[in-house]
């Protein structure tokens, strides 16, 4: 990812594979099912996996180049020296550790704006440098399908990557931009931080979507994120969220097809049902995961949190009863909001939550016909008018926690 924050234990790639005890919303029987065909699913992921990806581990900067050449990946990346990555984080010291995950640790660094050379610490430009655990196997592939896709795709909403390292020996790094206020993870369950505000919450589930749609509107094909979680999703200095970790992204199905069929990886709790059964992986998997993370934007809860126990443990479990009756969607929301949301628009953020977390595929909106284009006009709506929030708060700023737009009614 672009960033991570000191002490997060996802700081880097914490993408985990499925256990077999995950289920969906459905009858006693269909859980039965899901969870045999999970188990063959799960015991299946490992068959084969060192023959298909021998060919990528070796020699990966000859792939980095190919894809270059073929699609434009990579193109304008930056291949930086181990010693340059050296320099620029101090050695990888202490005073520059960020934090690490499934993928390894993170470090700050700097290097020059225009040459893109290691500076001293202060000079320049500030970057997040991620470096593979050498033991970790599945990392490579993850680490050449981030090269692959950030070095074509440029959209505000997503990271940039600036440039990657791939040794003669086992060294394999990212280099991305740094982006100042880490993960929306931990904005919403650190209870340290200073609470987002409602307007600051909306405005972030639209740049999601801003940054899913583009994905999944790409002319040639489209690109199915895969791993879509508050912890993937980072903020920068104005609170704009940028989508970051694209080890687990892949093209989506093309003419007629409907989906693709792929291994189950990602992250419990955010995955959607028919994906987590069959493996069948299509653009409305990820609007499956974004419903999951606007019902984080609205309770403050985590998508999955065990010390809750029974059905309280899964979010989507606990809170999509409530979601389909207007009069209880008050009920749900974070506390630490204290009120201060339009009701109205709440109810029409829960609606639109409830048709993302459809357990038919079919019946999920599309990211950019749909999604995005309600969320931005309930943004509209709201901006022309003064709040009706349920006490009353000095209207939000830009650029500061739940300041970014100005105070709405409903």
């Amino acid at each position: 990812m672009g960033n991570c924050c000191t002490g997060s234990a996802k700081c880097a790639n914490a993408s985990t594979p499925f256990e077999s005890k995950v289920t969906s919303r459905s009858t006693a029987s269909n859980n039965s099912n899901s969870t045999t065909t999970a188990n063959k699913l799960a015991s299946r992921r490992s068959i084969g996996s060192s023959s298909a990806l021998s060919g990528q581990i070796a020699g990966s900067d000859v792939q980095v180049q190919a894809a270059s050449a073929g699609t434009g990946a990579g193109a304008g990346l930056k291949s930086f020296s181990m010693s340059e990555l050296r320099a620029a984080t101090k050695n990888f010291g202490s005073t520059s550790y960020l934090g690490e995950g499934g993928f390894g640790c993170v470090y700050k660094g700097w290097i020059d704006e225009a040459t893109l050379a290691p500076t001293r610490p202060g000079v320049g430009r500030m970057v997040a440098i991620k470096k593979l655990k050498e033991e970790s196997f599945q990392g490579h592939r993850e680490w050449l399908a981030e090269v692959t896709y950030l070095g074509q795709l440029h959209h505000a909403n997503l990271v940039t990557l600036v440039g990657y390292c791939s040794d003669s020996g086992a060294n394999k790094l990212l280099v991305y931009e740094y982006v100042l206020r880490g993960s929306l993870e931990n904005h919403l369950f650190r209870r340290a931080t200073q609470p987002l505000s409602w307007p600051m919450r909306v405005s972030i589930a639209i740049d999601v979507a801003r940054g899913l749609a583009f994905l999944h509107s790409r002319d040639d094909s489209p690109v199915i994120f895969r791993d879509l979680k508050s912890s993937n999703v980072l903020l920068d200095s104005d609170y704009r969220a940028k989508l970051s970790d694209f080890g687990l992204a892949r093209n989506g199905p093309t003419g007629d097809k409907s989906h693709v069929s792929t291994r189950v990886v990602g992250t419990r709790g955010y995955a959607a049902p028919e994906y987590i059964v069959t493996g069948h992986l299509s653009t409305k998997s990820d609007v499956y995961s974004f419903g999951v993370v606007l019902l984080e934007l609205m309770t403050g809860r985590r998508a999955v949190d065990d010390a809750r126990g029974g059905s309280a443990a899964t979010l989507v479990d606990w809170a999509y009863p409530q979601l389909g009756d207007r009069r209880k969607v008050i009920r749900i929301m974070d506390t630490r909001l204290g009120g201060q949301y339009p009701k109205k628009q709440a109810q029409e953020v829960a609606a639109l939550a409830l048709r993302c977390l459809q357990n038919d595929p079919k019946n999920r909106p599309a990211m950019a016909d749909a999604v995005l284009p309600e969320l931005e006009q309930l943004q509209q709506h709201n901006s022309h008018k003064s709040s009706s929030y349920t006490s009353s708060t000095p209207a939000p700023v830009h650029g500061q926690p739940g300041r970014r737009h100005s105070k709405s009614k409903s």
